[in-house]
């Protein structure tokens, strides 16, 4: 569906696989990306309506002194079982889901045509049904793990926590409308490419319209 005279498009995947280069190469290509954890960020600054929920439901320990979050804490919770993790996505979800529809509205008035959601729980939080096509990125799960260690500075175990927090990688395959293997021997350039005929098509049927 495009949405306020922009095409949207999903991008999702599992943590570590990559969906950050991803999103760079679709930046780098003339897309708008409005990035989710961005968004996330902006609706739990200290004092916001969302973190003070987060603190009531996971404990106020995970506010540090001035009010901001300990995104460690916060995560070693919300990550510790199903019931948790829905919890969180509860509490956030609303509030990201409307600064990113905000972020479109602006990128539009920009003269963006086509607005990609970098999202990692784009299905989670109800955005995949504003897309007009959706994006995965999978890579391998030793892979990935690797790159979460390596990025977020954390054990094995909690990069696991994280890791199986998120949906499978079968989920993706069957719910994606485009896969990407983020991994080699895969040529990223390749992978990307289907993405690229997906639009021509949208606007192509657009114009015709």
């Amino acid at each position: 569906m495009e949405q306020a005279g922009a095409f949207i498009i999903g991008l999702t995947g599992q943590t570590g696989a990559g969906k950050s280069t991803v999103a760079s190469r679709l930046r780098a290509g003339g897309l708008a990306v409005i990035d989710a954890d961005v968004a996330a960020r902006q609706v739990m600054q200290p004092g916001s309506n969302v973190l003070a929920a987060l603190a009531d439901a996971f404990g106020a320990d995970i506010l540090l002194p001035g009010g901001t979050l300990n995104r460690p804490l916060l995560a070693q919770r919300a990550f510790s079982s199903p019931a948790q993790t829905a919890k969180l996505n509860a509490l956030t979800h609303p509030a990201i889901l409307e600064v990113m529809r905000r972020e479109i509205g602006r990128a539009v008035q920009g003269g963006a045509k086509a607005v990609v959601l970098d999202a990692p729980q784009l299905f989670e939080s109800g955005a995949d049904q504003i897309c007009d096509f959706i994006i995965a990125v999978i890579a391998p799960e030793e892979l990935r793990l690797r790159r979460i260690m390596e990025r977020d500075a954390i054990s094995e175990n909690s990069a696991q926590l994280r890791a199986k927090a998120q949906k499978s990688e079968a989920y993706y395959r069957e719910h994606a409308d485009i896969l990407v293997r983020n991994f080699p021997p895969f040529d990223l350039a390749q992978e990307l490419a289907p993405i690229w005929g997906r639009l021509r098509q949208l606007e192509e049927k657009a114009e015709d319209t």
